[in-house]
């Protein structure tokens, strides 16, 4: 293949009451659930949602309402307005959750779950029942799916077509979004996959999220996954496509998980990354470090680190934001080193952070590129 490979550096809820969704994160929910820690939620105008026609969107163009489009903001209460407390174990415990929620404040740490009218916090507001469509794009050619599961959950995607006579029309690239909203606020990637690159798109929505049933979890969601790979291997239109796995954040672990367990039909031709973890575990310390003691407690392990090196036959190609302010850049280029394919391609982009890498010059080109290489029959062939 030819592939040029890029090395450059690199406000009182009860405890019952905190959504099961957020132990995805590791986060010590329980200790800040317990001292009344208000949680709310912060989000960018142009990240809110809106169809690209919306004022909030304009200037972002076909940019408008990317990955991860807010964030929970953990705020705790001033000393003189939390509850009162006796004795010095519980003085410490305040101030150590402070100081933890204080630091999950300022990394904007994103939550796992979408709103619904039970959850105690405002997030992606209506994102679990607003889910924009590609229509509001001015994609035309799609279809809105819903797909059963084994364990009888009922997943909403889009299937999205590019040019039908195009050199990559029978290449389909599945999108894993990261943790925040619904596939509707990816629809803008989407658009400028089938319009720049010129192949198709499915996009899934884990459960628990958009217009999927369920609850969130790791275990779930790979089985979505599985379910939306399996589905696509069915599907008489695309049964014999290349298929390229592509996930943000969150989805990148996903799709890591679930290329280790699928690159031997050939059918998946290669993997995208874009700003994801070695592991939970492993990001609770990076970027709550007083929380390195705790990340026992997390149930949702995520271990990319050690599962990556089991990719050997498919090619990746690592999208890393340097300035990415929720997961280190150092854990993209640790999965880069980890990695043991025969191909992989390192792209930084030096001013992206955790949601704007997508505007990135030069982002969608390395897509473009590595698309091309790894879908083409010729470069198969020399593979």
């Amino acid at each position: 293949m030819n592939f040029k490979q890029n090395s450059t550096s690199t406000t009182g809820w009860p405890l019952s009451s905190i959504p099961p969704r957020l132990s995805l994160l590791g986060l010590p929910i329980l200790c800040i659930s317990t001292l009344n820690t208000p949680i709310t939620s912060t989000a960018s105008p142009q990240n809110s949602g809106h169809s690209a026609s919306d004022p909030g969107c304009h200037s972002l163009n076909i940019y408008s309402c990317l990955s991860d489009p807010t964030f929970l903001d953990l705020s705790v209460m001033s000393p003189s307005s939390s509850p009162s407390s006796s004795g010095p174990t519980t003085s410490y415990l305040e101030q150590t959750v402070s100081l933890l929620s204080t630091v999950a404040s300022y990394m904007r740490l994103p939550a796992l779950a979408s709103t619904g009218p039970d959850l105690p916090f405002a997030h992606a507001p209506n994102a679990r029942t607003e889910v924009p469509r590609p229509s509001q794009f001015g994609i035309k050619d799609f279809e809105e799916l819903v797909i059963p599961t084994n364990d009888g959950e009922k997943l909403s995607a889009f299937y999205i077509r590019g040019p039908r006579s195009g050199r990559l029309s029978n290449c389909t690239i599945i999108m894993f979004h990261g943790n925040a909203g619904n596939i509707g606020h990816r629809l803008p990637i989407a658009r400028m996959i089938i319009n720049y690159i010129g192949c198709n798109v499915f996009m899934l929505e884990y459960r628990g999220y958009g217009l999927s049933t369920g609850e969130p979890d790791e275990k779930g969601l790979m089985l979505d996954a599985q379910t939306a790979l399996d589905y696509l291997r069915d599907r008489a239109e695309t049964r014999n496509h290349k298929l390229i796995v592509y996930g943000q954040s969150l989805g990148g672990a996903v799709s890591i998980k679930l290329v280790s367990k699928n690159q031997s039909k050939g059918d998946v031709v290669g993997l995208i990354l874009e700003n994801t973890f070695l592991s939970m575990r492993t990001l609770i310390p990076s970027v709550i470090p007083p929380a390195k003691y705790l990340t026992y407690l997390c149930h949702q392990v995520w271990p990319s680190e050690s599962v990556i090196p089991s990719i050997t036959e498919v090619p990746i190609l690592f999208l890393s934001g340097l300035q990415d302010e929720i997961v280190p850049p150092a854990h993209m280029r640790k999965l880069f080193e980890l990695a043991s394919t025969p191909t992989k391609v390192w792209k930084p982009l030096p001013g992206g952070d955790h949601n704007s890498s997508v505007l990135e010059e030069g982002y969608f080109e390395a897509i473009s590129d590595f698309v091309s290489n790894v879908a083409s029959d010729e470069a198969r062939q020399k593979s």
